[in-house]
C-alpha cells in the first residue's frame, strides 16, 4: 500500500461532503424562506442590534475570542428588546423598537464594551502583574535587610555580588 494518500482523505469532513443538488438547494431556500417570513419581526431586530458581531464574524472570522466577547455583550444588549418583541410579536413593534436612539445605543453600545472590554482587559492583567512582582520585590528587600541586620550587611551583600559576577563570567 502506498504511503502517500489520494486527495479526498487529507481533506477535512465537510469538504468531503458531496456538493447539494439543486432541489436541495431550493428546498433549504424555501425552508429559510418561510422561517425569516414567520419570524420577521425577531430577525429584523437581530439583524440590526447584530451588526457588530456579523461585521466581525465577516471580518475577522479566525479571531474567536474577539468574537465571542463582543457577541455576547451585543447579544446581551439585543436579548433585552428580543424579550419585548416576544411579547409583543408585531413588525409594528420591531420598527419601532429600532426607531428609538436610544434602543440602537443599548444594543450597538453593549459590543462596544465587549470590544473595550476585549482590548483593554490584557493591559489591566500586565498592570496587576506588576504591581504584584513590585509588591513581592519589596517583601524580599525587607526580608534581605532584616537578614542584614541579623547577620551582618557584608555577608549578604558579598554573597549576592559573588553570585552577580558568576552569572557575569559564565
Amino acid at each position: 500500500m502506498s504511503k502517500i494518500k489520494n486527495r479526498k482523505d487529507r481533506l477535512p469532513a465537510a469538504a468531503k461532503m458531496s456538493p447539494m443538488s439543486p432541489a436541495k438547494k431550493w428546498l433549504l431556500f424555501l425552508c429559510l424562506f418561510v422561517i425569516i417570513i414567520t419570524t420577521l419581526p425577531i430577525f429584523v431586530i437581530l439583524l440590526i442590534g447584530m451588526l457588530p458581531t456579523i461585521t466581525i464574524m465577516m471580518t475577522d472570522a479566525k479571531n474567536t475570542n474577539k468574537l465571542i466577547i463582543v457577541g455576547g455583550f451585543n447579544m446581551a444588549g439585543v436579548f433585552i428588546y428580543l424579550m419585548n418583541i416576544i411579547n409583543h410579536f408585531s413588525v409594528r413593534e420591531a420598527f419601532f423598537i429600532l426607531s428609538d436612539v436610544f434602543n440602537l445605543i443599548i444594543m450597538l453600545g453593549s459590543a462596544a464594551i465587549g470590544l473595550v472590554i476585549y482590548c483593554e482587559l490584557p493591559n489591566l492583567f500586565i498592570f496587576i502583574s506588576k504591581a504584584s512582582s513590585k509588591k513581592r520585590l519589596k517583601q524580599i528587600d525587607e526580608k534581605l535587610e532584616k537578614l542584614g541586620q541579623d547577620w551582618g550587611s557584608e555577608l549578604i551583600y558579598n554573597k549576592i555580588n559573588d553570585v552577580a559576577d558568576k552569572k557575569k563570567g559564565a
